[in-house]
């Protein structure tokens, strides 16, 4: 057992392997969230959490946990939020770096949150595009119609932030404000059909798998108040410790017209290194204030011209 750097934590297990291919110990991840987590709790905070467990690495069973543990220290808050389905749920709020670092101690690789903050579940403060290709679609394809998204929400006067998803796709996220969820769900997949309609052989914005092949799924359902989404600087269960990273638009661009879009793939390591290098490329989705345009997302973007990425 070891205790966390300036925390009341216990690291536990630190030399069980959760990532066999790369050999990845249970104590690289405790060290990655130690290091990481002044620059992810922002993310984190005031949003209901759920994380996924994988006890015995990437390569055993792993199950959702959405309850926060009975029995906590003291230092783990919780947010109350109540639905018909489920019922009134204690999240927890990952408010500080002991919570972090507790949660990852129990083997929860990673960490989801909800669009809203506190408890106000009607009220979304990000709006999120998910952008995910189908083989033999690639990152690439992603990269492009994500440009073109941002192209189109900036004639809206909306800005959006990028990320990887730690896996194969982008994560868009437009930070809004006086809005709702289903106003939030209409807009994105007004953006998503419109998108469909004009790269037909590109893109997809239909829930059914077997139209994603060679496409990007374009997936607007995850603008719900019961849906997460990969929080900024979390690692993913994949063969090797991948990060949902923040990328800078330039970055993509360059990336696409040097045709090296397999490099915006990163490990916990690559990650620290770009963090003491750049900072926190997501934090202006902290603080941006947004209002959504007031006619529908659907009628606004087939109004609107084709961006200068679109293929012709």
């Amino acid at each position: 057992m070891t205790m966390a750097r300036d925390s009341k934590v216990a690291f536990t297990h630190l030399d069980k392997v959760y990532y066999p291919d790369a050999a990845f110990t249970k104590g690289d991840m405790m060290h990655y969230y130690q290091s990481v987590g002044p620059t992810m709790l922002p993310h984190l905070a005031k949003r209901p959490v759920t994380v996924i467990r994988y006890p015995d690495g990437v390569a055993g069973g792993f199950f959702f946990e959405k309850r926060c543990p009975e029995k906590r220290p003291a230092f783990m808050k919780t947010v109350s939020v109540t639905s018909e389905r489920y019922g009134t749920i204690a999240f927890c709020a990952v408010d500080n770096l002991p919570s972090l670092l507790w949660l990852a101690n129990r083997a929860a690789i990673e960490f989801h949150t909800y669009l809203f903050r506190g408890a106000r579940e009607t009220a979304p403060t990000m709006m999120v595009f998910d952008l995910d290709p189908g083989a033999p679609a690639t990152i690439a394809d992603c990269v492009e119609i994500a440009l073109i998204i941002r192209g189109l929400l900036r004639e809206l006067g909306l800005e959006c932030f990028a990320k990887t998803s730690g896996g194969k796709g982008l994560h868009l996220g437009v930070p809004v404000q006086g809005t709702t969820f289903a106003a939030t769900k209409a807009f994105a997949r007004g953006i998503a059909t419109t998108l469909e309609r004009r790269e037909p052989l590109r893109v997809t914005a239909s829930m059914a798998k077997a139209a994603r092949a060679g496409r990007v799924f374009f997936d607007w359902s995850q603008n719900d108040h019961g849906k997460t989404t990969a929080c900024a600087y979390t690692l993913r269960a994949r063969r090797t410790p991948t990060v949902s990273t923040p990328v800078a638009w330039d970055e993509l661009e360059l990336a696409l017209r040097r045709k090296r879009c397999t490099s915006l793939s990163f490990t916990a390591a690559e990650v620290l290194a770009r963090v003491a290098r750049l900072g926190d490329l997501f934090a202006p989705a902290l603080t941006l204030r947004q209002r959504l345009p007031a006619v529908r997302g659907q009628a606004v973007a087939t109004s609107h011209r084709r961006g200068p990425h679109a293929s012709p």
